[in-house]
């Protein structure tokens, strides 16, 4: 009987030959084009961000002075970009996001020299690769327009015609949809919307000239809304807030030797006054938005020897190089470029801004909070502690909106001159005298207060021990609001609004200045000693010229207001004449604003030798000449008020506890009161 071996069983050649076979490298495969599109637009479409980043790219290059970006849910459900840029052709729809399709090059030679800040044709297509695209365009000249939709780089049917405004308008929807690990790790962040108008707004204040909007879908209100700006420093204020532009400097830096490097950067960094917890660092190269490690770096380690420990800088830069010097393509995003010479224009960057800070020291302000964080209401020693106190020490929480305070101490716009007419001095001139005001005002921060004199030294303690800790706050801690009258000026601490005698708080803010300083007055020196008596011979007599009789007697009482014989009496009488003489006393000449106007009407006698008037005397005849005088001196009054006493009145003013009584300072509003009476209305 013979048995059939079966038929699966190898011979010893057949397994040679498979083990043989097993130790063999595996094939290589083509993949399909599919795939391979994937990959590239995995690489280059890596979050909304970016797809937001090439497409106002592209409406920029299309010469776009608009352009408008809404997005839905961090960009995953919609991100559309509308400009209106030139359009797009209705011949170049069909292959529009096919791969390497572009209008910004046609040969490897034109990379070289790339200016445009798309050139490689993969945004379009890679977007299509990982969700939906509509494109709607019109070009000049075109009666209507034309919508069309993409899917894995070919149009799904062919254009539409339909209605459409001057521009491209396109529609990213369902982004990532065919990538799941990606589009879930996405969805539990939270940064994308962020990363958005962060983006928008390093645009908005490079490129001046174009307006950019930013909002999520379905809000009414945006959240990136700019205009063209005249200046840089105007549109970063735009952006980013006063807060940041006033602590900023500008700084230019250019080299030529072709040995070393050739460019030029221009831009804006922050002082030592600025405070922030991370780096803002806008960079742009040859218009182009990029990124820099290494000079960030550098420009890090020049301020972590300036700012406060765990304080970042602000910093905008827009360098130019020759084309041929710059190399756009290492990135698929284009996100970083190399550049020749680089440590050379770091190094050359980075001693400027260096120098720069050196040079500013001057301007540094340092704020001190107050211990004592309660105020007054009313001045009668009754402290109340305010819940929403900066300085309380407990965790921040939501501010109610009766206890909102809407006004900002360095925006004009909060106060009550910015709603009348201006007929102050011109603005160049008030520019400078302020420049000059403030100064003056920083020299005298840290005076010398040492003095061998005792008689000073118990004024100063009595200065010190009278202070109203509360009205001390206050007055550290007001804001400017305006000029209620000839005498009351109107100021904000909080959710408190009061009125301050200008004349009290003067006269006693010069007494304090001038006992506090008596030994370090600028001195003039005379040849031969000043007749002391003779002099105030001749000011009494000028003042008395009425009672020329009683000269002597006259003498005697305005020459006893000063004790020349006690030496703490004498500082003390002589400084409260120092006062009196350089408080801000109402003008002589009447307001002639209101019902002062009266003053400056000359009568029909007058009027009747005036041979420019008219035949008819009946009218009012104004008297211009004075009248401009009157509207100058008062104008330089307020001024006066606004930037020199305010600002010297918080820097040094101690209050005594008397101005919490004497009606020197008097409580007329609070918001919480009249937000309930206006809630009852």
């Amino acid at each position: 009987m013979e048995v059939e071996e079966p038929e699966d069983v190898e011979t010893p050649e057949e397994k040679e030959a498979t083990a043989v076979a097993r130790k063999e490298p595996p094939r290589i495969w083509r993949l399909e084009e599919s795939v391979v599109n994937r990959i590239a637009a995995g690489e280059v479409v890596q979050r909304p961000s970016s797809v937001v980043k090439e497409l106002v790219e592209n409406s920029l290059d299309a010469g776009a002075t608009s352009i408008s970006v809404v997005v839905k849910d961090g960009g995953l459900k919609l991100i559309q970009v509308s400009d209106n840029g030139h359009g797009i052709r209705y011949e170049d729809l069909p292959i529009l996001c096919e791969r390497h399709t572009t209008s910004k090059l046609s040969t490897f030679e034109d990379l070289q020299t790339i200016k445009s800040m798309g050139f490689r044709g993969e945004a379009l297509a890679s977007m299509t690769y990982v969700g939906h695209v509509t494109v709607t365009t019109i070009t000049e000249g075109q009666l209507h327009g034309y919508r069309v939709s993409y899917r894995d780089g070919v149009m799904e049917q062919e254009p539409r015609p339909c209605a459409a405004v001057k521009g491209t308008q396109i529609m990213v929807e369902n982004l990532f949809y065919n990538m799941i690990a990606r589009r879930k790790n996405l969805q539990n962040s939270n940064d994308d919307y962020p990363k958005v108008v962060d983006l928008i707004s390093r645009f908005a204040i490079h490129y001046m000239n174009v307006s950019f909007s930013c909002r999520k879908h379905g809000a009414n209100r945006a959240d990136v809304h700019t205009v063209a700006a005249f200046s840089r420093l105007e549109a970063i204020r735009n952006v980013y807030g006063v807060t940041v532009a006033r602590d900023l400097l500008e700084i230019t830096v250019s080299d030529d030797n072709p040995a070393c490097s050739v460019f030029n950067m221009d831009g804006f960094v922050s002082n030592a006054n600025y405070m922030a917890k991370k780096t803002t660092m806008v960079l742009f190269i040859n218009d182009r938005l990029v990124e820099c490690t290494a000079l960030k770096r550098a420009i890090e380690v020049v301020y972590s020897a300036t700012l406060p420990k765990a304080s970042k800088p602000f910093i905008y830069m827009s360098i130019n190089l020759p084309p041929e010097h710059v190399d756009v393509n290492i990135h698929p995003t284009k996100r970083e470029v190399s550049l020749l010479n680089q440590e050379s224009i770091v190094d050359r960057i980075q001693n400027a801004i260096e120098s720069k800070l050196m040079s500013s020291n001057t301007t540094r302000t340092f704020i001190s909070q107050p211990i004592n964080s309660t105020t007054i209401c009313p001045f009668g020693g009754k402290k109340e502690t305010q819940p929403n106190s900066p300085f309380s020490g407990t965790k921040s929480q939501k501010v109610p909106v009766s206890k909102m305070v809407r006004t900002d101490s360095r925006d004009p716009f909060g106060r009550l001159h910015a709603y009348m007419p201006d007929l102050s001095l011109s603005q160049h001139e008030k520019r400078s005298d302020l420049t000059s005001v403030r100064h003056a005002v920083r020299l005298r921060r840290n005076p010398k207060e040492a003095s061998d004199l005792n008689s000073l030294h118990e004024l100063a303690r009595e200065i010190d021990s009278d202070v109203h800790t509360s009205l001390w706050d206050i007055v550290k801690n007001c804001t400017y609001i305006g000029l209620a009258d000839d005498t009351f000026a109107l100021l904000q601490h909080e959710t408190y609004l009061y009125l301050m005698n200008v004349v009290n708080v003067s006269k006693e803010l010069m007494y304090q200045q001038a006992v506090r300083k008596f030994c370090h007055f600028n001195a003039i020196q005379l040849s031969d000693p000043a007749p002391i008596q003779e002099l105030l011979m001749m000011a009494l007599k000028e003042e008395d010229l009425e009672s020329p009789d009683d000269e002597c007697d006259d003498l005697k009482k305005k020459i006893a207001e000063v004790d020349w014989e006690d030496e703490r009496e004498c500082f003390q009488t002589i400084s409260a004449a120092i006062a009196n003489f350089y408080a801000m006393h109402p003008p002589i000449l009447p307001n002639p604003s209101g019902s002062g106007i009266q003053f400056y009407k000359k009568t029909k006698d007058q009027a009747s030798y005036d041979l420019t008037t008219s035949a008819n005397i009946e009218e009012d005849i104004i008297d211009q000449d004075l009248l401009a005088e009157a509207e100058t001196t008062w104008a330089q009054r307020e001024w006066s008020i606004q930037h020199v006493l305010f600002p010297a009145m918080r820097l040094f003013l101690k209050p005594p506890k008397v101005m919490a009584t004497n009606g020197t300072f008097v409580q007329v509003a609070s918001l919480e009161k009249l937000y309930k009476i206006f809630e009852r209305c």
